[in-house]
């Protein structure tokens, strides 16, 4: 009663959605796909007799999809969620799309993509009222005498293949070994006995091809095929339902999405040493294709790289063998993890190189940017802004907007550095290293008070790391209080950049005699010439309260601007906040 009060439940409610959906092609699910169209027809019709919205389609792979839908994705999940567990569906059912579908074979007539229709249905049989709510299997059409003679004529990989196929069922958990004992003969039966076949213990030659093509459903969905490239040098099986070659930009062979999953593939190839292919592995952890999160590890001869975030998984695999670096990466959406494990697992085992490599002059009419590697776009922070180190063991002062709700934060883009603390009256943070560094110059504060009209310089990344260093901007004190009369702060006549935020302000000893705050942002616009910054005094209550002791000098003689730049370079660090 529960299974079928759920059941009713679930019609009443994707089939309104459905109804809509039909407006806008949604999502499906899939529960089988069959290589001819008598045999789909045959099974899409005994779907239609126990559930609803049930649907056929040509793929482009050339077999026949049996789906259910369309839905909104949420609404699919969960029709795929209910008749997984009731057993209405196989369970290697998945979410399938839109732009995978061709000419439409079931229901009969219907064209709701409005791309053709299949020709020559079967004619629909009459059900009976009493239909019991399972789809019944295929008659097996051997007996087991007869399934054992075939069964004899498969080879060792076959045999092994049948195993494989029984353990992503669920049906086996012993060795892959081909070798077909007591343990796979009971897996066979339990698998005969939960589709509805008489428990043999011998897969008849139809029961093999079901097993093994539910086992490859994933792959069939996507277009699985072995693709050579010529230029790169690589064979590979490739999703070629859902990529499709768009350039090349070495060392890159570019595989954008042609559907509405979103997957994207690049082939990597290029001659190279182990330099180069370290090298490779640092730029490829700067790409948006590849989220921070995820298990990284680079051997002597290659490297794997995988990344999890911004609804993402990216895998990529590289290796050097004679001078050449040959590999390839895949991007794949979140939330697909089972398909995405047999494409990515078909990819890697099927991959082989010649020995031809992509030309490094490949794609070098390009467009050209610096946020760009050979076509990709670098990772980009939500916000950088400068610092500079307090003491000896890499304690950095910033401004505080430059660690305010980051996931993460860096210094140069690499270097991990966790909040301590954040003054949030001033707008000020300190900034611990999670590791410790080895700074080339330190801050040494000013132990004079600064005069109204001194020269003064801020070094700071005024356009956010884009020249590579710290620049130096001049200017004057114009007052030792803010705008408002308030201490801790000092106005300067200083014309900065945003990027400028959180670097050292030096006097014309080139000791630090302040920070450089950010321009105010409660509605108020400065004329460009105005800069407001912490005073040392402010910065080193704040330190202290860190745990931190800042040096003080009193130096006061004049340095060159050289020596100045210098020491600002030392000190000044780019800090960057990612989410």
């Amino acid at each position: 009663m529960t299974r079928v009060f759920s059941t009713i439940l679930l019609f009443l409610l994707v089939g309104l959605r459905a109804a809509t959906a039909q407006q806008d092609p949604g999502v499906w699910v899939q529960v089988e796909a069959q290589p001819s169209l008598r045999e789909a027809q045959e099974r899409a019709q005994s779907y239609s007799s126990v559930l609803p919205d049930v649907n056929g389609f040509r793929l482009n792979s050339g077999w026949y999809a049996i789906v259910i839908g369309p839905y909104a994705r949420t609404d699919a999940e969960q029709v795929l969620r209910v008749y997984r567990a009731e057993g209405q569906i196989p369970r290697d059912s998945y979410i399938a799309f839109s732009n995978a579908m061709g000419q439409q074979f079931w229901p009969v007539g219907a064209n709701v993509l409005n791309r053709g229709t299949v020709a020559a249905p079967i004619e629909p049989q009459a059900q009976p009222e009493d239909t019991v709510a399972t789809v019944t299997p295929q008659n097996s059409g051997e007996s087991r005498a007869q399934a054992l003679q075939s069964e004899r004529l498969l080879t060792a990989q076959e045999r092994k293949d049948l195993q494989t196929a029984l353990r992503a069922e669920g049906f086996y958990n012993s060795t892959i070994d081909g070798a077909f004992g007591q343990g796979t003969r009971r897996s066979m039966s339990d698998w005969q006995r939960f589709n509805g076949y008489e428990a043999t213990g011998v897969l008849t030659t139809l029961q093999r091809k079901a097993l093994i093509d539910e086992y490859n459903a994933p792959l069939i969905s996507v277009g699985m095929a072995q693709y050579s490239d010529d230029k790169a040098g690589i064979v590979l099986d490739m999703p070629l339902g859902a990529v499709n070659l768009d350039r090349y930009e070495a060392p890159f062979a570019h595989f954008n999405s042609t559907s509405d999953l979103n997957a994207k593939v690049l082939l990597i190839s290029q001659d190279g040493d182990k330099n180069t292919l370290r090298a490779l592995f640092e730029v490829m952890q700067s790409l948006e294709i590849v989220p921070l999160n995820g298990p990284r590890e680079l051997g002597r001869d290659r490297f794997t790289l995988e990344g999890r975030g911004n609804g993402v998984v990216s895998f990529t695999q590289a290796r050097l063998t004679d001078g050449k670096i040959k590999g390839f990466t895949l991007v794949w959406p979140e939330g697909d993890e089972a398909r995405r494990l047999r494409v990515l697992a078909a990819m890697t085992s099927s991959f082989s190189a010649t020995d031809a490599v992509l030309d490094a002059a490949t794609g070098a009419d390009a467009e050209q940017r610096i946020d760009l590697v050979s076509g990709l776009q670098v990772r980009k922070p939500r916000l950088s802004r400068s610092g500079f180190f307090a003491d000896e063991s890499g304690t950095v002062l910033t401004v505080s907007e430059a660690a305010d709700n980051c996931t993460r934060i860096t210094l140069e883009g690499d270097q991990e550095v966790q909040l301590a603390l954040t003054d949030q009256d001033l707008g000020v943070s300190v900034l611990r290293p999670a590791q410790t560094l080895a700074p080339m110059g330190v801050a040494a504060f000013s132990a004079a008070k600064p005069r109204i009209q001194s020269e003064v310089a801020v070094s700071g990344f005024s356009y956010q790391g884009a020249l590579g260093g710290p620049s130096l901007t001049f200017g004057q004190i114009a007052d030792v209080r803010g705008l408002n009369g308030e201490p801790g702060i000092k106005r300067l006549a200083l014309n900065a950049q945003p990027g400028d935020a959180g670097g050292p302000v030096f006097n014309d000893s080139g000791n630090v005699v302040g920070m450089l705050l950010p321009a105010p942002s409660e509605g108020r616009t400065l004329p460009a010439s105005v800069s407001l910054a912490a005073t040392v005094d402010r910065l080193t209550e704040i330190l202290a309260e860190a745990g931190v002791s800042g040096q003080s000098s009193e130096e006061t003689t004049q340095i060159s601007p050289n020596e100045l730049n210098r020491r600002a370079t030392g000190m000044t660090v780019l800090v960057h906040c990612w989410d």
